[in-house]
């Protein structure tokens, strides 16, 4: 217990998710945006699986802990006008587009994407298969809040091939639910998981958030009984990222007791151990799924990918990301939309590029980019098999790195292998701390104090 108790003391700082390396705020002003389209083509050039990730920034309430772009509003024409803008998007990034492309996993993200009328959910997915040739076998994710969500919303995402959901919950407990501003009774949450199992959209991923106002070890483990009665394939529970300063709003839950570094550990341990005896395979950080799922079949045969949706299956595709902030990684480029609506609409009437933000990789954030991924996926790293696929000494590389894992070895974190390393178990409840390792721009303080803390 003492061990535990400084562990989480020395350990519970701020650092990236790693969705991205670098992670966005090292992400620079686009000064010059033909570059980007010049690589577009250049990965145009030869055929390439595609992933395309939609943004609906629309919620009709805001949900106090949120720190998601979004645009709160109840007015159903404010959607009208958003998607007559996204559609000439991807018009146009259509036409630059190789035709033996094939895209093999489209996500609808917010926001709230089923803020949207079941009609245009219909001509959204209609549109993008028009212009955008499908796989076969081509995953179809939508993200869905229950709260608003109609059984014409779930035969609408039927009828355009959608084959996996997921729902946010958070919390099925009403104290938590008042003090976040989301009332969601778990009838809501039973109902929307009947429908979707009736219109044959199967696959099923949860959502939660743990380290909320008046959260405990014990009021958890009640949310997770609850949740697991949906009998989901698979888990994403986040660690709430408290950042007032960036998302004012989050100054509201200050008014309630939360849990505190050692309480949210105590309830990733609980979480970890309640899952895994139950069927679920632990991927790494958030991410739990059944036993055979895809993703955990993905890591045990080192195929598992890490971008800004999660973990993913999906490997070697472009993401091309439509709508307002959403981002873009197109080979080792990074591209960002902006952020603010009506921005976003003035540049798309005017014929301009969306982007507002880009980055490029350098040869050493390529190395590290690689190595922080393998990372985070495979919870282990062999410096050899870094070194042949880049050409490099890795250990001498990395030697910058030796200090602080030879610290986080003699704290179990990790353990020393002859020629790398490999994550304990404990270790796995610190991963974002060991991954700073082999971060060459983690002690930027302005940069780091945009992140969350680890625990």
């Amino acid at each position: 217990m003492g061990h535990r108790h400084e562990l989480v003391t020395k350990y519970s700082r701020q650092a990236p998710r790693y969705t991205s390396y670098p992670p966005a705020p090292h992400f620079m002003d686009m000064e010059h945006p033909q570059r980007a389209l010049d690589l577009i083509d250049e990965r145009n050039s030869v055929a390439r699986p595609l992933s395309l990730y939609i943004h609906i920034p629309f919620c009709a309430s805001l949900c106090w802990y949120c720190g998601c772009t979004k645009v709160i509003t109840r007015r159903e024409g404010d959607s009208t006008a958003y998607l007559k803008r996204l559609y000439s998007e991807l018009e146009s990034m259509s036409s630059r587009m190789n035709s033996g492309n094939r895209v093999v996993q489209l996500h609808f993200g917010g926001g709230t994407p089923t803020f949207l009328t079941p009609d245009e959910l219909r001509e959204t997915g209609r549109r993008i298969r028009d212009l955008f040739p499908f796989e076969r076998d081509m995953e179809l994710a939508v993200e869905i809040d229950p709260r608003r969500l109609t059984e014409d919303h779930v035969r609408a995402l039927a009828e355009i091939g959608c084959n996996r959901a997921s729902i946010g919950i958070q919390d099925v407990r009403e104290d938590v639910q008042k003090a976040i501003n989301r009332i969601q009774p778990m009838e809501t949450n039973e109902r929307t998981v009947r429908w979707l199992r009736d219109a044959g959209i199967n696959s099923i991923n949860v959502d939660l958030i743990y380290g909320l106002p008046f959260q405990t070890r014990e009021s958890f483990e009640d949310t997770l009984a609850a949740v697991k009665t949906l009998d989901p394939d698979r888990f994403a529970i986040f660690h709430y990222a408290h950042v007032p300063w960036m998302m004012p709003s989050q100054k509201l839950l200050d008014r309630h007791p939360m849990p505190d570094a050692h309480e949210k550990f105590a309830m990733l341990e609980m979480m970890i151990a309640n899952l895994t005896s139950s069927g679920y395979s632990y991927i790494g950080m958030d991410h739990f799924a059944r036993t055979g799922d895809d993703l955990s079949l993905a890591q045990q045969n080192g195929t598992l990918q890490r971008n800004f949706q999660g973990y993913s299956t999906r490997a070697d595709s472009d993401i091309y990301g439509f709508g307002m902030s959403s981002i873009s990684q197109i080979g080792d480029g990074y591209l960002q939309s902006v952020k603010d609506l009506d921005e976003y609409h003035r540049r798309i009437d005017e014929g301009l590029l969306p982007w507002s933000r880009e980055y490029y990789l350098t040869d050493d954030d390529r190395i590290r980019r690689h190595t922080i991924m393998r990372l985070m996926c495979d919870l282990e790293l062999d410096f050899r098999a870094v070194g042949d696929l880049w050409g490099i000494d890795a250990s001498s590389y990395f030697a910058g790195s030796l200090a602080p894992l030879e610290d986080m070895a003699a704290d179990g974190l990790i353990d020393r292998t002859p020629h790398g390393l490999r994550v304990t178990e404990t270790g796995r409840m610190f991963l974002r701390n060991i991954a700073t390792a082999f971060d060459a721009y983690y002690g930027d303080p302005q940069k780091k104090a945009r992140y969350s803390r680890t625990v």
